[in-house]
């Protein structure tokens, strides 16, 4: 059964979260400010988050901050509809998606699911194995490697990275990699995909030196290059 910690200091919505996530089967945790939100995903384990950004004491910016370093516990933001800066924001620190208040239960769950599936499921057949140029990319194991040097992504990442590997050299559109890595068509936008590709770009720029594996193709969207 996986476990989702849920923060937020709002009681409605702290309830109805709990009543459906409890329905579809999963085991919930509660923290009502940043400081014991840090405290449960420390001591709990948790497999998901669903953080309120607006949070007494420490915010919830602070919170995925926190979390991000060394942890890829995947997180889903709740945010205010007017606070876009919210969202670009904590998606660039690493959150995995937003859902903007006042938001749909419906496709807040399916986003859960979605996350969930992406972070737990375990690929055995032969292509889990992606190898471009020095980059390797092993799926069943969620291993990442640079020459031999393994390092760390978050599971966005990694699933972004997983299918412009699939596929190098191939141009991606910006809905073609929301639809594929997020898992839905019409939810999100793009400004998920481009935050998540500008951590991604970081990352591997931090881990291995070459600032040109991610090309940006004008008008069109992104592409691992075969030949950097």
């Amino acid at each position: 059964m996986s476990r989702i910690l849920v923060v937020d200091d709002e009681p409605s919505i702290v309830d109805v979260l709990t009543y459906n996530l409890t329905k579809a089967g999963y085991q919930t945790l509660i923290a009502r400010d940043g400081e014991q939100a840090l405290k449960l995903a420390r001591a709990e384990h948790p497999d998901l988050v669903i953080l309120d950004l607006m949070l007494p004491g420490i915010d919830g910016l602070e919170v995925c901050r926190a979390i991000r370093k060394g942890n890829n516990l995947p997180i889903i933001m709740l945010t205010a509809k007017d606070e876009e800066i919210d969202r670009v924001v904590g998606l660039e620190m690493g959150a995995d998606d937003y859902v903007v208040k006042p938001f749909s239960v419906r496709e807040l769950m399916a986003r859960v699911k979605t996350v969930l599936r992406r972070t737990q499921t375990k690929s055995t057949d032969a292509a889990s194995i992606l190898q471009v140029g020095d980059l390797r990319l092993d799926v069943a194991r969620r291993q990442t490697a640079w020459r031999g040097a393994e390092f760390d992504l978050t599971s966005i990442q990694f699933e972004l990275l997983r299918v412009l590997m699939q596929n190098p050299g191939r141009v991606f559109s910006r809905e073609e990699l929301l639809n594929q890595v997020w898992g839905y068509d019409y939810y999100g936008d793009t400004r998920a995909v481009d935050s998540t590709i500008k951590r991604l770009r970081a990352r591997l720029r931090e881990a291995t030196a070459n600032p040109d594996l991610i090309a940006t193709v004008r008008d069109a969207g992104y592409k691992l290059n075969d030949d950097a």
